[in-house]
């Protein structure tokens, strides 16, 4: 049974217990037939955790690729999974992006506004993960990466004005529940389930996510 904790009146984040990363990633592959792989994974020596890459500044521990041929590895079998975590059940859980969909990536404070402006419209979503590092990303059709840009221009931004990165192609996301050193597990906002199977086009999103990013910039700007 999932527990939950709230973010807005209208979302909840729910926290996975009892079930394995081998479990979840599978789960990834055969349910939603996203393809996963891998990652570094945290070993608690000491009081703080650290990243299996040894590396003392890790600017992710625990939620990067180990090896340069990260995206050969990434796979939607679940056979191909269970041998992956078998070999290291640690394994943070990694998702490539640019295949089934990619990632619009903005602060969390930001993330919170436009979702709850997207739900008074009534738009369809998809699933929505919230990381440590206070950003929330929300998952779309491929082909973002391409159209952002010129969509932020039309609404009257330039892009490189406002905190939102399209992870596409040759990218990576870390899913839930896969924890960053010492600052707690990426989460689901809006988790998977069967009503948003189908993903939103990031043209659907890109209004209130640009409205929002460019708020929160302002908002940082005069404190």
């Amino acid at each position: 049974m999932d527990d939950t904790i709230g973010v807005t009146g209208a979302s909840q984040i729910p926290k996975q217990r009892g079930e394995t990363l081998l479990d979840t990633a599978v789960r990834y592959a055969e349910e939603r037939h996203w393809d996963v792989f891998p990652g570094a994974w945290l070993e608690h020596d000491g009081e703080t955790p650290r990243c299996s890459c040894r590396a003392v500044d890790c600017p992710a521990p625990g939620a990067h690729p180990t090896a340069p041929g990260w995206a050969g590895l990434a796979s939607g079998s679940a056979t191909a999974v269970r041998r992956m975590w078998g070999k290291q059940p640690l394994a943070s859980i990694l998702l490539p992006t640019g295949r089934t969909f990619e990632a619009l990536d903005v602060p969390e404070t930001a993330g919170c506004l436009a979702l709850a402006r997207m739900e008074r419209m009534g738009l369809q979503l998809g699933p929505v993960t919230r990381t440590p590092g206070r950003r929330m990303l929300f998952l779309v059709l491929p082909g973002a990466s391409v159209k952002v840009p010129d969509l932020v221009r039309k609404l009257g931004w330039p892009p490189a004005a406002l905190d939102m990165v399209c992870r596409g192609e040759g990218e990576y996301i870390a899913a839930p529940p896969t924890r960053v050193g010492s600052h707690g597990s990426v989460q689901w906002v809006r988790r998977p389930t069967a009503t948003n199977r189908w993903l939103p086009d990031a043209e659907e999103l890109i209004s209130p996510l640009a409205y929002a990013c460019a708020r929160d910039t302002s908002t940082a700007r005069r404190h």
